[in-house]
Parts: C-alpha cells; sequence; structure tokens
C-alpha cells in the first residue's frame, strides 16, 4: 500500500496510523501526528480504492451504503499491511494507535471488529458503524476516542451511539467527545483527542 514513515524520536511511544478520508492522500493528516504526538513513529497510508477518481479505504454502493464484501478484503489486506510494516521498520507491531477520519476511521473501526490484536487503540474522527451482525473480539484494554458532530448529516448520531455500543459490549474503554458541528473536522476535536491521548499513552 502507497505510505509514508516517519521515524519518532520515542521509540517507546506508539506508532501512530494516519487513514485519510474519502479523496485524501497519506499526506492529510500528517499535522495531526504532529499535534497528538510529535515524538511518535507516524505510519500514513493511502487506500487502494479509488470512486470517482478520488481514494479510498473500501467501496461503497452508495452515501452510507458499505460493500461488505470489499471492506472486508479490505481490512484483512491493512491489517496483513501492518504486518509487513512493522517488520520492515522495526516498530512494535502491538503498540498501533490508529487517527482516521471518516472513511478512514470506518476502516480503522473495521479493524477492531475484526482482528483483536491489530490495534492498542483509535482515535476515530466521525466514524459509522463498519459491519452489523458481527461478533467482536474481546478489546479489552483497547482506548478509544470517537469524536462526533450532533448535526452530521454523512454520520449521524445514531451511528456514533451504536458504535460506541458495539465496542463497550467488546469491553473496549470508550470515549466520545461531541460538537454541535457537521462532518467537518475543527481544532477543538482535535485538541479534545491530543489531550485523550496524553492521559492514555504518554505517562
Amino acid at each position: 500500500m502507497k505510505h509514508i514513515f516517519h521515524e519518532g524520536k520515542d521509540r517507546s511511544r506508539p506508532t501512530l496510523l494516519l487513514l485519510h478520508g474519502t479523496g485524501g492522500t497519506e499526506t492529510d493528516l500528517l499535522p495531526l501526528a504532529d499535534k497528538i504526538d510529535p515524538a511518535a513513529n507516524v505510519l500514513s497510508v493511502r487506500g487502494n480504492v479509488l470512486e470517482n477518481g478520488m481514494p479510498r479505504f473500501f467501496r461503497r454502493l452508495a452515501e452510507g451504503v458499505f460493500d461488505e464484501e470489499d471492506l472486508i478484503f479490505r481490512t484483512k489486506e491493512l491489517n496483513a499491511f501492518l504486518d509487513e510494516a512493522a517488520e520492515k521498520y522495526q516498530f512494535d507491531r502491538n503498540n498501533i494507535v490508529s487517527i482516521g477520519y471518516s472513511n478512514g476511521a470506518n476502516i480503522a473501526a473495521s479493524l477492531l471488529f475484526h482482528f483483536r490484536d491489530a490495534l492498542r487503540g483509535a482515535i476515530l474522527h466521525h466514524p459509522m458503524v463498519p459491519l452489523r451482525g458481527v461478533e467482536l473480539p474481546d478489546l479489552s484494554g483497547k482506548e478509544i476516542f470517537i469524536g462526533a458532530g450532533k448535526n452530521d448529516p454523512i454520520c449521524p448520531a445514531s451511528e456514533t451511539i451504536e458504535l460506541q455500543g458495539l465496542l463497550e459490549e467488546a469491553k473496549a474503554d470508550v470515549t466520545v467527545y461531541w460538537e454541535n458541528y457537521g462532518h467537518q473536522l475543527t481544532f477543538t476535536e482535535v485538541n479534545a483527542a491530543a489531550e485523550w491521548y496524553a492521559g492514555k499513552f504518554i505517562s
């Protein structure tokens, strides 16, 4: 998968896995990594699917309607890529925290739904429920931050609440941060994620 890797100053910190939104690239979320943890490794990945020329991490059938077969395939593909990247760049495979926005947050959530050890934690900006009717692994010890907009037309509040419930049923520790905005990613939401991360991953 097309990607950027930046080695961090502190190898004990998590490796930040950056996953962009629809139409983004592997450079989009680099400023977030600097805000969240400037000392951490950064692995920023570009989605392998194109929708009208726009990179995505998996196909969809319509707005908000995911191609579930492709989602599962792409989730496995991304998980395998993380195995390869950890070996290539010599970072701890068990210490990855994902930062995803929109489509990127959805594939990060799908990693959590399918692979217990894919991520140590995740910052999910405006995610939806990736799949329904699947049994989640035991996510005890996983730290999850969800940023959501009460007036988000793409990801309604009900999606956020449902995703929180599913993750908590799987024993993850979930923090939800609400704003009165839409689907955009705001400075205040990023600041809230940075404060949360510092409390969970920087001792």
